[in-house]
């Protein structure tokens, strides 16, 4: 994700609305007093917040502080809340739990304007948990869902990532401006591109490297990894730390950086200790002793470094070049952190350690963007999927999707998987977005494939009750605890062989709505019905039928799809304008059942033997917006041109 194609929060209407935003005000804290020692990330949320305030909505903000375990008084908002009211100078009202009767009492008689700090999420085991009923409690206090927390946006949290599935839901503008800088500088950097990396492990490093070595021109190694490396070339480290069994990896990295044209560029000289210690004695070296131990790059390495930095165009800084936190080997990150603040180049400080290293050298107002986030910046560097980002609606509510119903085909984990390995090497170039509806044997196995790709994973049915005396059926909190996206309900082949009714279809789709899952919900008339003249009518009767007593909002999570059951086996095809006639209709059927903005927005697909060859103009007409894919979704070659299509 290099992009940010999701909703943000102009493109949601506030007025009069409550709003629960999830921000990181895990702040730290003077231990003995409790007082916040840095409120950067309280400041970096005033943006978002004071503008839901200022467009009339109530404010409901979620964060947790700490690592707790269980209800523990050290770990309290109520510090928060107190220094949040004083930048905001208004009261901020603390509930005395999260999802209790006391914030439910305050978040029900909340007023426009106001903003009310839930207890800290975290004193539940279910917001790491990523419990689909906690965070279903936790959207039942209000309308809409932002998310500002770029700090957790690489976890899937019940109230990071969860949320997402019960409530119309944007990113704010702190999240929006870190995906922006960052990926504007992956994606399209000013030229040259220089990266610099430091910190004490390869491992931690080694995707943000490949990921990298595709983009910069170069690469500038620093930290205690950089001797991993450097062993990897024969060079003596003396008593430095390396990773032994990374040496063959290095050496693979050095050998494609050189394969790829880019300057990787090692530690020349070192400032070494005999001790890791705050007292030990520096002293520079070239050629490194065996008693001594890397502890910062040396004079040369700077001299060397800052000359690829003044004439970079862009350049992103992840990890210190030494042991910073000792005076004595502080020089080089310092040296490094001043480079920047002279460039002229687009600096990005890419959180955790470097944000902390700028800021203690006093040069965050002389970079161009200092990241929020630790982690989440890193696995933004190494271009992973952030799933409190991925989960928030797309900008385009219609953007084309091409769903796979693979059926009663690829039910054995090792065929479902080898369809799905060939697709996620295509993923990539997967211009629309893909879900895939497998066969329940084979669901736990593709769920660990797929997780943290763009292919999600769908089920091809569930029951409408959570649980009973129902041997063989699968319920939607099943679904829900593997991790799933979606579910096909009221397929043609269901509602003709095991008579599914469109009372039975609107349970379902009640039911997998309680569990946080996204309904493409099938409708669609049989050859006898074509021929009579009646096919309106009956679509007319399915979908009012499927989305009885379903709201305006809940409207954002499902999908409708048209199956002409006429088309499907019976050597008839329909045309591209009929199968747009019928999409046209049922866009038409959902303005009269809500309005023209729930019609506008709600993705419509067809599913009359869709494939490679006909995809493209199916999804050019002006009322289809992706496909319900059979056969050919087991196809991969196939199916990659549906997904481009």
């Amino acid at each position: 994700m290099e992009e940010l194609n999701k909703r943000g929060l102009k493109d949601l209407d506030l007025k009069g609305k409550k709003v629960i935003c999830r921000v990181d005000f895990n702040v730290p804290q003077n231990k003995e007093t409790g007082a916040i020692t840095d409120d950067k990330r309280i400041r970096a949320a005033l943006p978002t917040i004071q503008y839901i305030l200022d467009q009339g909505a109530a404010l409901i903000l979620v964060s947790h502080l700490g690592r707790p375990s269980g209800f523990e008084e050290k770990f309290s908002l109520q510090p928060v809340a107190e220094h949040l009211a004083e930048l905001l100078g208004q009261e901020v009202i603390m509930s005395k739990d999260v999802v209790g009767e006391d914030a439910k009492a305050k978040a029900a008689d909340l007023k426009a304007g106001q903003v009310l700090l839930l207890e800290n999420v975290r004193f539940h085991k279910e917001e790491t948990a990523n419990d689909r009923a906690f965070a279903r409690d936790l959207a039942s206090l209000a309308d809409l869902y932002v998310n500002d927390a770029f700090g957790t946006a690489h976890r899937a949290h019940a109230s990071t990532w969860g949320l997402a599935n019960y409530l119309p839901s944007a990113v704010g503008f702190l999240i929006q401006k870190e995906i922006e800088v960052m990926g504007k500088a992956l994606a399209n950097p000013e030229r040259p591109f220089v990266a610099i990396l430091g910190g004490a492990k390869v491992s931690d490093k080694i995707s943000v490297i490949k990921n990298l070595l595709g983009k910069v021109d170069s690469l500038l190694i620093g930290g205690a990894m950089a001797y991993t490396f450097l062993k990897a070339q024969g060079q003596p480290v003396g008593k430095s730390l390396v990773e032994d069994d990374k040496l063959e990896l290095a050496k693979e990295l050095l050998a494609e950086a050189e394969a790829k044209g880019v300057k990787f560029l090692l530690p020349q000289d070192h400032v070494v200790a005999k001790e890791f210690s705050k007292e030990a004695e520096a002293s520079v070296q070239v050629d490194m002793g065996d008693a001594y131990m890397g502890m910062d790059i040396g004079p040369k390495t700077v001299e060397a470094y800052a000359a690829e930095v003044a004439k970079a165009g862009t350049v992103v800084w992840n990890g210190p070049m030494g042991v910073f936190e000792f005076p004595a080997f502080a020089q080089g990150t310092e040296a490094i952190a001043q480079a920047l603040a002279k460039s002229q180049a687009i600096s990005i400080i890419g959180g955790g350690d470097s944000a902390a290293a700028i800021e203690k050298f006093g040069l965050t107002d002389q970079v161009t963007h200092v990241s929020t986030g630790g982690g989440a910046s890193l696995e933004f560097l190494e271009g992973k999927l952030l799933p409190g980002i991925d989960n928030i609606q797309d900008q385009d509510a219609r953007r084309t999707l091409a769903a796979g119903n693979w059926k009663m085909n690829a039910g054995s984990p090792k065929a479902a998987l080898k369809i799905m390995q060939a697709l996620l090497a295509e993923a990539d170039s997967f211009k629309n977005e893909v879900i895939i509806a497998a066969p329940y044997t084979a669901l736990s196995d593709l769920a660990q494939a797929t997780a943290g790709t763009t292919i999600r994973l769908a089920a091809e049915n569930c029951h409408q009750e959570d649980k009973g005396a129902y041997t063989g059926e699968i319920s939607p909190q099943f679904l829900a605890d593997m991790g799933l996206h979606a579910v096909v309900l009221g397929h043609s082949e269901r509602r003709q062989y095991f008579k599914e009714t469109d009372a039975l279809v609107n349970a379902k789709i009640k039911a997998a709505r309680r569990w946080g899952l996204r309904p493409i919900v099938c409708v669609g008339e049989s050859l006898e019905e074509r021929e009579a003249g009646t096919t309106f009518d009956r679509i007319k009767s399915q979908v009012e039928g499927a989305l009885q007593d379903i709201s305006a909002s809940e409207m954002n999570f499902i999908t409708i799809a048209y199956e002409p059951i006429w088309a499907i086996g019976t050597g008839k095809t329909a045309t591209n304008e009929q199968a747009n006639e019928v999409c046209a209709f049922i866009r038409k059927r959902l303005a009269d059942l809500y309005d023209e903005k729930v019609a506008a927005t709600t993705r419509i697909l067809y599913g009359g033997s869709v494939n490679d060859k006909n995809a493209a103009d199916l999804f050019a007409q002006s009322d289809i917006d992706g496909g319900l894919v059979g056969g050919a979704s087991l196809k991969p070659d196939s199916f990659a041109v549906i997904a481009k299509a």
